[in-house]
């Protein structure tokens, strides 16, 4: 259960022991646990590392478990911002990566390297997964085209025949698309990995680390693509796509909640959208939803919150640092 905290089985099994029985020494709680004395001595360094177990004042050389309603609160608070933090520089990452590209633009033009219309990138794509020979990873935000997925399945799956190493994101709201669903999980079933959030980079293809395809226009990716080589701009995608996998969650994990609000992913990120000036419908284009489902979550929060309006709301929200 706290293997999300970075405890390990062991650990938090030598933690439960220590709240239950405090009078134990490390050999009674070796012989409760199954385990070796020098295996405890090990998990206390965890737990000692994790702020979990303090030294005893009525049993000297010994440790007493610390409340878990005062060393876990921490640890989630802990754990809270640094996911902020990542939040936080993904948002930078992401405004930079826009920026170089855009850049980048006119300059690879001149090279040959813009395509335009769907099939010259779906050709370029092709070329690129049996070129792979590591790894291809995908960024895939927004509504998911059923004609679009079926183009690329022969592609992903002689490349995953292959042994490639392909990490996928889409946003969550792909959850509730029964044919984004069926894909996700046939690529599970073939040894890729999927993971989800609220929002992520813009749409990308990055292959083996050395070339990657990115859509001119990112609200409208059927407009043409930019192949892209370069080693500076490579780097920036790779740093935004490996930020937003750390943060995204598992296919086929439940989407927790922030136990301190009880807000979602998507509810927390649309707060911080539209409390940046953005309407519904491009606070909806960003995560992937409808404008009525937008209305549909505001409702749940205003509710939640007390608040008769969106203004009354947001300042409610601030007041609990929720945003």
């Amino acid at each position: 259960m706290l293997e999300v905290l970075g405890l390990t089985a062991g650990t938090t099994s030598v933690y439960r022991t220590m709240l239950d029985h405090p009078a134990y020494g490390v050999e009674e709680i070796a012989a409760h646990c199954g385990l070796t004395a020098v295996q405890v001595h090990d998990h206390l360094d965890d737990l000692a590392r994790h702020t979990l177990v303090r030294v005893s004042a009525e049993r000297p050389g010994q440790l007493r478990a610390v409340s878990p309603d005062i060393a876990l609160s921490d640890a989630l608070a802990q754990q809270e911002a640094e996911l902020a933090a990542k939040q936080a520089q993904l948002a930078a990452s992401r405004a930079a990566v826009t920026r170089m590209v855009a850049d980048r633009a006119e300059h690879r033009a001149a090279h040959g390297e813009r395509l335009l219309g769907m099939d010259a990138i779906q050709a370029r794509l092709e070329r690129m997964g049996h070129g792979a020979t590591v790894e291809a990873l995908a960024s895939q935000p927004g509504n998911q085209r059923p004609e679009d997925l079926a183009a690329g399945r022969p592609t992903d799956a002689e490349a995953l025949s292959r042994g490639i190493a392909m990490r996928t994101l889409y946003q969550d709201s792909t959850r509730h698309q029964a044919h984004v669903a069926v894909y996700a999980h046939w690529l599970l079933s073939q040894g890729g990995e999927v993971r989800t959030a609220a929002t992520i980079p813009p749409r990308m293809v990055i292959i083996d680390r050395r070339e990657a395809l990115v859509p001119i226009d990112p609200e409208d990716n059927r407009k043409g693509a930019l192949y892209v080589t370069e080693p500076g701009i490579l780097a920036a995608l790779l740093d935004l796509f490996e930020q937003a996998w750390n943060t995204a969650v598992p296919l086929g994990a439940a989407h927790p909640e922030d136990t301190r609000t009880g807000l979602t992913a998507t509810e927390r990120e649309l707060l911080r959208l539209l409390g940046s000036g953005l309407t519904d419908d491009t606070a909806g284009q960003r995560l992937g939803i409808s404008s009525r489902t937008v209305g549909r979550h505001m409702s749940s929060i205003m509710e939640r919150l007390g608040a008769s309006s969106r203004f009354e709301a947001g300042i409610k929200a601030a007041q609990r640092g929720w945003l």
